[in-house]
């Protein structure tokens, strides 16, 4: 299940990482520090993307993980191209197909995979995802383990 970086407003639930309002901890306080840093990168990007496409602003509860990342790698891609249309004036389109790969997100399933993605057809995988999201034992368990991560990693991003 995908997350959500999230501030103290929201439930516990797994897809909200929230943040630690008094951390206590080295840890703990480097994981407050950089989950901060980065919200508010996200947050920042996320409203460039909102105010150019009407897609992102809606709810995705009910979406499959795949998909939302389908919709906002289509959403970068396409406003990437508007920056570099702006920029350059001009803007170079290829028809060779060979450049799409899995590598830059296109994806390369099969019919049959295909079939299952999309918003959840029927009550019982609706039902489903709901009490999925609602679990605060599994929002507890994610922000302890995105912790203990970054915090074993924390020299990895400083070396050159």
């Amino acid at each position: 299940m995908g997350y959500y970086l999230a501030d103290g407003i929201y439930p516990q639930w797994p897809v909200f990482l929230k943040m630690i309002r008094c951390p206590v901890g080295d840890n703990r306080k480097y994981f407050a520090r950089a989950q901060e840093s980065a919200r508010k990168d996200v947050e920042r990007a996320f409203w460039v993307l909102q105010s150019l496409f009407a897609l992102v602003k809606g709810p995705t509860r009910f979406f499959y993980q795949e998909d939302i990342a389908d919709i906002m790698y289509a959403c970068i891609i396409m406003h990437n191209m508007i920056i570099d249309d702006e920029h350059e004036g001009v803007l170079n389109v290829t028809n060779d197909t060979s450049v799409a790969s899995s590598s830059h997100g296109v994806s390369t399933e099969s019919e049959s995979e295909s079939a299952r993605r999309g918003v959840p057809y029927n009550e019982h995988e609706q039902f489903k995802a709901f009490m999925d999201i609602h679990q605060k034992e599994a929002h507890r368990a994610l922000q302890h383990d995105m912790i203990e991560e970054l915090w074993a990693n924390r020299n990895r991003a400083h070396r050159p």
